[in-house]
């Protein structure tokens, strides 16, 4: 295609106000991000591609809550608010907790470095980004919330990886098509936020005060349910937590 590229002109066709709203719909569909309802975070969100995404999906029982050092022009959309503010200044968050109460279902972020020019530098500079919108995402997210950072492609991504995959069920890569063909960019999409007073590994003495349906022993750590198989109620067990969900975990007896 001669001129501006594909994404660019259905931007403008149907009224986008970004090529890289394409990105966050194709998120969406391949990551399953958003439902009616959803309460959502829009870290870097001038000029507002991502928020009509986001009131999109969510729809009108829905909030979405864009934050931006820049001035982003009213949508239309009225589920849709906007913080300016820089997120590494306290001023700024406290204004977005007072905006979006104590907890949200998704926080997305396609904050993006000024670019040198330099890979090594723009490299280390997305993921420094990254970092700071997972922090935002650590402080905001309810238990089973969702995370969706851009990231340069390069030698650090391993570690950040790594680190959202302690906070998260799971992480995963993704590059959407709308992504253009030179950028080195993809998306880290962590779904399920921990909030576990748990982790996989711990061993712990447990006392079980609940049976399941499926007739596993129920114990309660810090208010979190932890089921434990072959475990009647009044005993006082062993466990080792063998997997861990955002509202509970599965445990076996250690002998």
């Amino acid at each position: 295609m001669t001129g501006k590229d594909e994404y660019y002109n259905r931007s403008k066709q149907e009224g986008y106000r970004a090529r890289s709203a394409y990105k966050l719909k194709q998120l969406d569909a391949e990551a399953n991000l958003f439902d009616a309802g959803d309460s959502v975070v829009d870290l870097g969100a001038a000029p507002g591609g991502w928020l009509q995404v986001a009131a999109e999906a969510v729809g009108e029982s829905g909030t979405v809550v864009g934050v931006d050092r820049q001035r982003i022009r009213p949508l239309d959309a009225a589920t849709v608010e906007t913080v300016r503010g820089d997120m590494t200044e306290e001023r700024t968050v406290d204004r977005l907790h007072e905006t979006v109460g104590d907890a949200v279902d998704a926080v997305v972020s396609d904050m993006a470095p000024n670019m040198t020019g330099e890979y090594s530098v723009d490299h280390a500079r997305s993921v420094h980004l990254a970092r700071q919108a997972f922090d935002v995402a650590r402080d905001l997210l309810a238990p089973g919330g969702d995370f969706v950072t851009k990231v340069f492609d390069g030698p650090d991504l391993a570690d950040l990886r790594s680190d959202m995959e302690e906070s998260f069920e799971y992480v995963r890569s993704i590059r959407p098509d709308a992504s253009r063909d030179s950028s080195s960019e993809l998306y880290l999409v962590a779904k399920g936020y921990l909030t576990a007073p748990v982790a996989a590994g711990d061993e712990l003495v447990v006392e079980i005060s609940d049976e399941g349906r499926e007739g596993d022993g129920i114990a309660r750590v810090d208010g979190f349910t932890v089921f434990v198989p072959d475990a009647d109620v009044g005993e006082e067990v062993t466990v080792r937590i063998a997997d861990v969900k955002p509202r509970f975990a599965f445990a076996e007896r250690v002998s």
